[in-house]
């Protein structure tokens, strides 16, 4: 059992790495963190010294990403932040920096060392899924609740599903409670207004998916296409147009890929454990499936809701939730989904 003292000591450095996440804005936190595990697992390849900085409490995604979340709802709450040109709810900024408020630092810590015990508690517990998704989840729920933001928001198309509100450029005209004005947002918000629709998305999952079972069959490491994936979030924080957000594809491809061949760790394992040609389609069905998922998810609990939710995390959750079921009936082998 770990001493009590390393807890409250790893908890520390939660709290200190939501308050960065608060600071530097919840998907450059991301990026930061896959950039990090892309170094560290490079390493691992390489056969030299690496640490998991990526996935531990300082800049892990269930720690920074989790605080700089939080901290925008909590400064959007507080008027810290306006609509301006964002053309949605300003809490789901989470491409900006908050800076160095202490409040906002504090509110980022806060929640930084609760996505840290939730992930902890989750694999403490052997809980079947990615325990760091989970963090991310439950915790975007629960800023929700506690600064007084509804879980899902009010549907203004025909179903929660339907996006048909925003392709027709509806806006909203009723001010909100505190006075300030609606009239510039959205009637319906997609997570990323150019990746929404069923079929766009899906066969971005399955691209996506056969790169990333292709990278883990050289690598025979689950999480190095997810690095990259997640990396690639510092190009959207950066302004870039259009750029895709992918690293849940990536990383339930590659759980999968570990399964279908075997549980092997090591490249030339796999290459022996199965086909390419398996591997490839494997990764394209996990990656279509996941990105399914994230959009379903983005439809549930992002677009009519004022706070951002992380619907790629909310797949990731399901998708390794799917891997661990088809390990428990032997379609898949080994033990790819992840602790910390």
């Amino acid at each position: 059992m770990v001493e009590a003292t390393v807890l409250l000591g790893l908890a520390l450095v939660a709290f200190a790495g939501g308050a960065v996440g608060a600071a530097t804005g919840g998907y450059q936190a991301l990026g930061i963190a896959g950039l990090l595990i892309v170094l560290g697992e490079g390493a691992a390849v390489l056969d030299v010294a690496s640490v998991d900085a990526g996935l531990a409490p300082a800049f892990g995604p269930h720690v920074a990403f989790v605080g700089g979340v939080a901290a925008a709802a909590y400064a959007a709450r507080q008027g810290y932040l306006d609509e301006g040109p964002f053309g949605y709810h300003p809490a789901k900024n989470v491409t900006t920096g908050l800076g160095a408020r202490v409040d906002l630092l504090v509110v980022g810590g806060v929640f930084g060392a609760i996505g840290f015990g939730l992930a902890r508690a989750s694999a403490g517990a052997g809980l079947p899924w990615d325990p760091i998704a989970f963090a991310v989840v439950v915790s975007a729920l629960l800023h929700r609740i506690v600064l007084g933001f509804p879980l899902i928001g009010t549907v203004r198309g025909e179903s929660v599903l339907d996006m048909s509100p925003f392709d027709a450029g509806e806006r909203r005209t009723p001010l909100r409670p505190d006075g300030g004005s609606d009239a510039a947002r959205y009637a319906v918000e997609p997570w990323l207004p150019y990746q929404y629709r069923w079929h766009d998305v899906a066969a971005l999952g399955a691209v996506v998916g056969v790169v990333a079972a292709f990278l883990t069959l050289r690598t025979a490491n689950p999480y190095f296409a997810f690095g990259l994936a997640a990396a690639s979030l510092l190009f959207l924080s950066a302004g870039v147009d259009r750029f895709p957000v992918v690293y849940h594809m990536a990383l339930v491809a590659s759980f999968a890929a570990v399964g279908l061949a075997g549980g092997a760790s090591s490249p030339e394992a796999m290459a022996a454990e199965t086909t390419l040609a398996v591997l490839l389609l494997g990764g394209a069905a996990f990656g279509a499936v996941t990105a399914v998922l994230g959009e379903l998810f983005q439809r549930l609990l992002y677009a009519h809701a004022d706070t951002h939710f992380d619907a790629p995390m909310a797949a990731v959750l399901v998708g390794t939730l799917l891997v661990s079921a088809l390990q428990s009936v032997g379609l898949l082998a080994g033990a790819p989904v992840p602790t910390i």
